[in-house]
């Protein structure tokens, strides 16, 4: 199964690129691991959050194919424990070939990009910018699979 993070955007603090990419080079040992980013966009602070959300929309959904398997991370999706969300990962293993994980900008997804989507995740109740939730996303994922493969990172 191909993994992918579709990220909106440049990663701009410099700890959070050095852990992205540390988590990156751990990840490819594991399973195919690509990062995505799609570009700002141009003049975002004269537009509305609508239209933000409508032009970041459809550049996500350009980069999304009919059979890849969307899981939008968003504060309303469900709620894994870091055991459940290895389980949940290793359940797809077989029945999805491409599985895109897509981290929208600060104002969230369009409409379209929602309806697009085949799971909701969310990493805490709490609020994160969308630039640390890269991080703290790319953690769990490394999490996930060393749980799956019974490694010692996580201590339970």
């Amino acid at each position: 199964m191909r993994v992918t993070l579709i990220q909106t955007g440049k990663t701009r603090d410099s700890f959070i690129m050095e852990g992205v990419e540390e988590f990156r080079r751990r990840l490819v040992h594991y399973a195919p691991f690509s990062i995505e980013t799609i570009a700002d966009l141009k003049n975002s602070g004269q537009m509305t959050m609508n239209e933000v959300q409508e032009r970041e929309g459809i550049m996500i959904l350009k980069r999304i194919r009919s059979g890849d398997h969307v899981v939008l991370l968003d504060e309303r999706g469900k709620m894994y424990d870091s055991i459940a969300f290895a389980k949940h990962l290793n359940s797809l293993e077989g029945r999805v070939n491409n599985l895109l994980f897509v981290i929208g900008g600060p104002f969230g997804f369009s409409g379209e990009v929602y309806h697009r989507a085949d799971e909701h995740l969310s990493l805490s109740r709490l609020t994160f910018s969308h630039q640390l939730v890269r991080l703290i996303f790319m953690e769990q994922l490394y999490r996930a699979y060393t749980i799956l493969k019974g490694e010692p990172y996580h201590h339970a």
